[in-house]
């Protein structure tokens, strides 16, 4: 394998991000099967060594990567993710193929029909090389899943990679495929991107189809893309946003080009930053990461306002009682007949759900316009983006993490998604942005919310805060979790055996 006369090796190749290899595959300087087998050597290693994997079908993958190849050949048109490995978690259909959902109740569930954002990867040219690992029905912020196992966070294996979308973080920070889409009802994007050290982002409610992903709640589910740059989110927005008649939620709105505004001066751009409820409990560890974000956002000309923002404790439950309620809806004839089924954790859960009056339900619903009127003019009258921590703690370890479903775990849940659940009620686009390490050598990371569809303003002030730091740290679990050889070390790094 050569790049610009010198020898690449598999791991040199898996290293890059999306935007970079994308262009070496459009420039035919690598073929798709190489790109492919090197990304599958990473997911029949280190992948299932960290837990991130559920299958992949090399077979079907090569053969693939080998029709892409011959398209490069023959001078036809190439979409824009040409050739490049992509992972979903378990719950994006695709007809004729398993998607268990991280459960034993859909372990041999076979759709009919094919996720529209997983049709449009495949008009752009991606390669859906594997299913990846998540937290059981798409219900579990920690990672935690009794029934398929406990992905590993790469920075340290003794830590959840946070969910429920585990699967597909880890599998981008570890380097095993360029980008992943992942679910996010209270944060499940976001959360697993922040402990994982990549970059997740929720659009606008309806910006993406949800048309063939499996649904928790339907007025709080999300679908975006995890990656390693917001350069990489970017292109895999561009290729699955837009009005999809197939899904009655989807928006509309037309798509901008976003990648185009990503080198923009951002000199003026007004950030606010919360003087209440997002830094309530946070870690000063945490804490540190995220101010010293906003000194690098200074020092690019922007903006700092320092805003009162209204409780959204409110927000914060509301969005609770209504994935309790939703998800227990479209679960309780399973929990009738199948209920041993499940994890100890989901069943409380999706237990409680069937607990809460219709009243309350209904009046969560209610709320949610006056509520999302007041923030935004509180917040988008003042300033044109919110930046708040995205975790107010790092990725605990998994034993201490693992509270089972005793009466403290619903406690712990909310923690995790403190910063995270009011967004998916309010229905805004927000970016979790990763902000160097803590003194534990695991990453921190905050979080963007801008206005309604303005995901292209998140990913303009991601990029250019990328830009501006020094971010060789975040290939560390890529380095350390190599393909040759190399034997478990009991921190969560691989050394040469």
């Amino acid at each position: 394998m050569q790049w610009d006369g010198m020898a690449m090796t598999s791991n040199d190749l898996t290293r890059l991000d999306l935007v970079d290899v994308s262009a070496l595959l459009r420039a035919r300087a690598v073929t798709a099967r190489d790109v492919a087998e090197a990304c599958l050597a990473r997911l029949r290693g280190v992948g299932r060594d960290l837990g991130a994997v559920v299958a992949v079908d090399e077979g079907i993958v090569l053969a693939a990567a080998e029709q892409a190849d011959s398209l490069a050949r023959d001078g036809r048109p190439l979409g824009p993710l040409h050739g490049v490995p992509l992972a979903h978690k378990d719950m994006f259909y695709r007809q004729g193929r398993i998607s268990g959902c991280g459960s034993r109740i859909r372990a041999d569930f076979v759709p009919t029909y094919t996720a529209t954002v997983l049709e449009r990867l495949d008009c752009a040219g991606a390669l859906d090389i594997a299913r990846l690992n998540m937290s059981e029905f798409a219900l579990g912020a920690t990672g935690h899943n009794d029934i398929t196992g406990t992905p590993r966070n790469p920075w340290n294996q003794n830590h959840v990679p946070g969910g429920s979308s585990s699967g597909p973080a880890v599998a981008v920070a570890a380097g095993l495929v360029y980008a992943s889409l992942g679910s996010d009802t209270g944060g499940s994007i976001r959360q697993p991107s922040a402990f994982c050290g990549v970059v997740g982002l929720k659009p606008t409610y309806g910006r993406v189809s949800r048309h063939g992903v499996m649904p928790l709640s339907f007025t709080l589910d999300h679908v975006g893309p995890i990656a390693r740059s917001a350069r990489d989110c970017a292109v895999i927005l561009q290729a699955i946003a837009g009005h999809d008649a197939a899904d009655l939620t989807s928006s509309t709105e037309p798509v901008p080009a976003y990648s185009d505004g990503l080198d923009g001066d951002i000199r003026g751009v007004r950030i606010a930053v919360p003087e209440t409820y997002f830094y309530d409990s946070i870690d000063p560890q945490i804490r540190t990461c995220v101010e010293e974000s906003l000194a690098v956002y200074r020092s690019l000309g922007a903006r700092i306002v320092n805003i009162f923002v209204p409780s959204l404790d409110v927000a914060n439950r509301m969005a609770s009682l209504i994935a309790a309620v939703e998800g227990a809806a479209l679960h309780h004839r399973w929990l009738e007949t199948q209920a041993d089924d499940y994890g100890p954790q989901t069943r409380a859960r999706l237990l409680r759900g069937l607990d809460e009056r219709a009243t309350d339900y209904v009046e969560a619903l209610r709320l949610r316009g006056q509520i999302l009127a007041e923030f935004g003019k509180t917040v988008f009258a003042q300033a044109d983006v919110l930046h708040t921590p995205t975790m107010p703690m790092e990725a605990p370890a998994i034993t201490a993490s693992d509270v089972g479903d005793n009466s403290d775990f619903m406690n712990y849940v909310q923690r995790f998604g403190h910063c995270t659940r009011p967004i998916n009620y309010l229905g805004l686009p927000a970016i979790s942005v990763p902000a160097g390490l803590t003194e534990d050598g695991l990453p921190s990371a905050f979080q963007l919310v801008a206005r309604p569809f303005d995901e292209a303003r998140l990913l303009t002030l991601a990029h250019a805060y990328e830009t501006a730091v020094d971010r060789t740290w975040r290939d560390t679990p890529m380095k350390a979790w190599t393909t040759t050889g190399e034997t478990n070390r009991q921190d969560g790094t691989r050394s040469a055996a």
